[in-house]
């Protein structure tokens, strides 16, 4: 009021306008859709949604059951109550224009895929009926809010799908979707302890003793070494406590990675925007719960890699997805083995561990393999007793006869969130609106309403002729299966995506592993894995070659080229300018003539050429091609004679070795333990491939080259070691501790030659149990546990 005083009005004027603003948001109580452009004949958004719903379920159900039809128009009803007629048709809408385009799109993503609907519409590619998979998990009629249909696109191409939508629905009627950061325990107290003006040592100390995805908190009720640096100084309990009322505040703002949203005229008629004042770009204000509540219709629109290598390499091939065979040996062989490098969902060694042990023989039972591994099945399902249930299903024992029908298909376990809604569903004879309801409540841990739901649940048991008692037990089994169980209309989809991938590696090894390659371009430590599958496969894998290359990877003969633009320094916009010139003008003869045609590219690429092996053509050494490539005058045409200069001499194989890993990332040609192969057999080192076939807690000495190296602090704030070492067939994690890391630390430094002596531990957090000291004429690092990471 001081800063006005002598204009009084603008402080009455100002409570005017607030007293009149006056903004009402009839939150959850309808949806604001934009409207769809029906074609003419049509009176209303279901009409015509029933129409093509019908017209689809001829398509693809050919000779449908009255069963089917009944469905099909139960959950056109259910759209229709709920006002959502006009968002599938929109959905439907996205997806048409990417399959005209030839845009890849996923089978589906999440409870979406346990829509007929969306399948007869071709918005899905999997019939829920097959699977048995329940609409009421993706649209439950007695729940508010509007349902998530997110789908998949192939990466490359997704841009298009979101420049189609701003076209069709109008740039003020769409946008991106807003996401906060929010400050995390070790940023917050690097951030107080600045301002405090703490030394960053002090601080650092601290932060490094925060575990991440810890909060301060949880930090401190579990590290006793924590509390005690806390309470050493004053200024340290200032630090804490401000940083704890600070955590998980917005930090900053940025875009979802795949949020979109379309209002149904300008979108400041129903939110506010927010610009960023760095990119510029324009985003909701909103976050994606607040614009649910508003009604906003909000679509995730992902970009999925694996969706463009599959199509990548059905067009090398010359196959269309339809092809594929779902019941193929081949390909269930490659599962069982574990040979899953490249395939989607299934890489990580845990994953294939589970293939190995739990060898999947259908698609059904990949689709709870996918659904296994997660951290809430994992730490619940008994593997083992399924394995062993799926060899003597004749064994299992149900609580109730009703059972057997739910969970054969998982021999005996839940896993599955609708495996929860179906034993409801059949035991108490809830709805599966019902269902969805009990199975929320049970996830979320809503106690109050498990236990109303539960006397609804004896109630209904009891109808069924089944004693209260064991109804009773009944519910009570699945009460924490609920909390962990698995979405399996996701599941289903994923697991299909995995299959397809699988099959193409079975039958089209060269084809699928070129697609992988070239999706990988920028990721130097994917290309090191899929080159390491090519050797497991026997695929030739052919050094670059200016004269041969293309600025992606080829496939030649029965091998395949490596790609320019996958070398490091080099870049897709050289990689491009070398070929074109190559094709213009014909193959470049020597140094020389590529220095003299090639403009535009800045000498790094040329060095990172030859370092690689690019220029070997020539049949000039590499040593005197980067000698004359450091040389400026080669660069203003003073070519001269490669025997002008004096004689360069060639780089050592360690040298030339050392320099392919600085142009590729890794080791490419050779590998520096290829130098110590008699050492190797002497030591009697076990392959680092052969590791799976021992058991846990088996004691193995191994040898390799130190690949990467990351020292980390542990709850006390000691200081430990997770390595990982490569031999010439495989790489394996090793865990090495606060103790052993003082005796060993100037041993494990990158690119060191060590031999490891520990016991397999097949565990998430594997730990030391013993060491002892060893000699450095064997390079020893004294005894390790460490867990299986191979290539």
């Amino acid at each position: 009021a001081q800063l006005f005083n002598d204009l009084p009005e603008a402080i009455s004027n100002t409570m005017l306008i607030a007293e009149r603003c006056h903004l009402l948001f009839n939150l959850g109580e309808r949806f604001n859709l934009p409207r769809y452009p029906r074609p003419d004949g049509f009176n209303t958004d279901f009409e015509y949604l029933r129409e093509l719903a019908h017209h689809g379920l001829r398509q693809r159900i050919p000779g449908f059951s009255e069963e089917i039809l009944k469905r099909l128009d139960y959950e056109l009803e259910v759209i229709r109550k709920r006002g959502l007629c006009g968002y599938f048709l929109i959905v439907k809408d996205l997806v048409d224009f990417a399959r005209d385009h030839k845009i890849p799109v996923g089978p589906g993503r999440g409870s979406a895929v346990g829509s007929l609907v969306l399948y007869v519409l071709g918005i899905t590619d999997i019939n829920p009926l097959d699977y048995g998979l329940i609409f009421e998990r993706f649209l439950n009629p007695n729940r508010r809010g509007m349902p998530d249909i997110d789908i998949d696109f192939g990466d490359v191409l997704r841009e298009e799908v979101l420049r189609y939508i701003v076209r069709r629905y109008g740039e003020r009627n769409t946008t991106q979707v807003i996401t906060f950061g929010t400050m995390q325990a070790r940023a917050v107290v690097r951030d107080v302890g600045r301002v405090l003006g703490l030394s960053y040592g002090e601080v650092d100390r601290i932060a490094k003793m925060i575990p991440h995805h810890q909060s301060i908190n949880q930090a401190i009720s579990l590290s006793s070494e924590l509390r005690k640096i806390i309470n050493e100084k004053a200024e340290y309990d200032i630090l804490i406590k401000t940083a704890e009322r600070l955590e998980g505040l917005v930090r900053h703002a940025s875009t979802h990675a795949a949020g979109i949203v379309i209002t149904p005229t300008d979108l400041t008629d129903y939110i506010p925007l927010y610009r960023s004042p760095e990119s510029k770009e324009i985003s909701t204000q909103f976050e994606k719960t607040s614009l649910e509540a508003v009604g906003i219709l909000k679509m995730d629109l992902l970009g999925l890699r694996t969706l463009t290598v599959i199509d990548e390499t059905l067009k090398l091939i010359g196959l269309k997805k339809e092809d594929i065979r779902l019941d193929d040996k081949r390909t269930f062989e490659l599962l069982k083995r574990g040979e899953t490098v490249g395939i989607f969902q299934l890489e990580s060694e845990g994953m294939r561990g589970i293939l190995r042990k739990f060898k999947p023989e259908n698609l059904k039972e990949l689709i709870a393999v996918v659904a296994l591994y997660r951290p809430g099945p994992l730490g619940n399902v008994n593997l083992d007793n399924m394995i062993k249930n799926k060899k003597t299903p004749d064994k299992i024992r149900y609580l109730h006869p009703k059972l057997k029908s739910i969970l054969a298909e998982t021999y005996g376990m839940i896993i599955y969130q609708e495996q929860v809604m179906e034993i409801a569903h059949q035991i108490a004879g809830f709805s599966m609106a019902q269902a969805d309801q009990l199975r929320r409540a049970m996830s979320k841990k809503v106690f109050d309403l498990m236990e109303r739901l539960k006397d609804d649940f004896k109630t209904g048991a009891k109808k069924n002729g089944i004693r209260p008692k064991l109804a009773e037990e009944i519910f009570e089994y699945l009460a924490p299966f609920a909390g962990y169980g698995f979405n399996k209309s996701h599941a289903t989809a994923y697991a299909l995506i995995a299959y397809q991938t699988a099959y193409l590696k079975a039958h089209y090894p060269i084809d699928f592993m070129l697609a992988n390659l070239n999706s990988e371009l920028n990721d130097t430590d994917r290309l090191a894995i899929l080159c390491q599958e090519l050797k497991n496969l026997s695929i030739k894998i052919l050094p670059p070659d200016v004269n041969r290359s293309g600025p992606q990877f080829l496939k030649e003969n029965n091998g395949i080229r490596y790609g320019l633009s996958g070398l490091k320094n080099v870049g897709l916009s050289a990689a491009e300018a070398i070929v074109a010139e190559r094709e213009k003008r014909g193959r470049y003869k020597n140094i020389f003539d590529f220095l003299g045609r090639v403009t535009g590219i800045n000498r790094k690429v040329v060095e990172s050429l030859v370092k690689a092996g690019a220029f070997d053509c020539f049949g000039e050494s590499r040593a005197r091609m980067l000698e004359i490539v450091q040389d400026r005058n080669a660069h203003h045409g003073l070519q001269g004679s490669l025997f002008t200069k004096e004689k360069v001499e060639e780089w050592s194989r360690l040298t030339r070795t050392n320099f392919e890993k600085e142009s590729f990332g890794f080791y490419f040609s050779t590998h520096p333990i290829e130098c110590y192969k008699l050492e190797y057999e002497a030591l009697g080192l076990t392959p680092l491939r052969r590791i799976r076939e021992f058991g846990d807690g088996s004691e193995v000495k191994v040898g390799g080259i130190i690949a990467k190296k990351e020292i980390k602090r542990d709850r006390k704030g000691e200081e430990y070691a997770r390595i990982r070492i490569e031999d010439l067939t495989g790489s394996i994690e090793v865990l090495v501790f606060s103790d052993l890391l003082k005796r060993v630390r100037g041993k494990i430094r990158s690119d060191a030659v060590v031999v490891v002596k520990g016991r397999i531990s097949n565990g998430e957090k594997p730990i030391i149990r013993s060491f002892t000291t060893t000699t450095e004429s064997e390079r020893i690092l004294p005894r390790t546990r460490f867990r299986r990471s191979e290539k």
